[in-house]
């Protein structure tokens, strides 16, 4: 049980952080737009990601500076032309594209393929779960199953909580000022969050 905890703590401080990811899963949250499918999306990707690591693959993605590099530079693009798409529906009078249920993102396969980029996308996704939770749960030996049960289980707490507590709070939350502030804080933090990954690259 100690081991299975650590796992969970671990998970949670690992995951518990504002990213792209995180942005997403909320602001599909808050629209109702297919939450189901991206706190499934999410979770399934770190209980792959977690067990290769576990499995020892971590071991080999640690070393692969030059897929990290393309992965990385990749990722910038991507968080740009997200941070372009949300500052600009933002900055639409009638804040139309954050409304629950409707606007741009409410067709279920443009979800489901950013939901994938946000996700598969950034090379940091790679160095936590696979190097970082895989590298702690082999040092448990034979229980190091127990620590990435842990670990999945607080990514799983983690998406739903996330995602089902932003569906409940989209009623109460529904004013077209608070969406278009709300559109402005999320394009910001991916425009940031690209220009930190394209320092670290340099």
């Amino acid at each position: 049980m100690d081991i299975y905890l650590t796992g969970l703590l671990t998970g949670l401080g690992l995951i518990v952080a504002i990213g792209a990811q995180n942005a997403w899963l909320m602001r599909q949250g808050l629209r109702r737009a297919h939450v189901g499918w991206v706190i499934g999306i999410c979770i399934a990707s770190d209980v792959v990601l977690m067990s290769a690591g576990t499995l020892g693959i971590g071991f080999v993605a640690e070393r692969a500076a030059r897929a990290l590099a393309v992965l990385t530079w990749a990722a910038v693009a991507y968080l740009c032309w997200f941070a372009f798409i949300s500052l600009r529906s933002g900055l639409r009078p009638d804040g139309g594209a954050l409304r629950a249920g409707g606007g741009s993102g409410s067709e279920l396969r443009p979800v489901i393929l950013t939901t994938l980029a946000v996700t598969w996308l950034n090379p940091h996704v790679y160095l936590d779960t696979m190097v970082l939770v895989g590298s702690l749960a082999n040092q448990h030996g034979a229980l190091r199953w127990v620590f990435t049960a842990g670990a999945m289980s607080g990514s799983a707490c983690w998406f739903a909580a996330l995602g089902l507590g932003a569906r409940a709070l989209a009623g109460p939350l529904a004013r077209p000022g608070l969406w278009r502030g709300l559109d402005l804080a999320i394009g910001g933090l991916m425009a940031l969050l690209a220009l930190g990954l394209a320092l670290e690259a340099l």
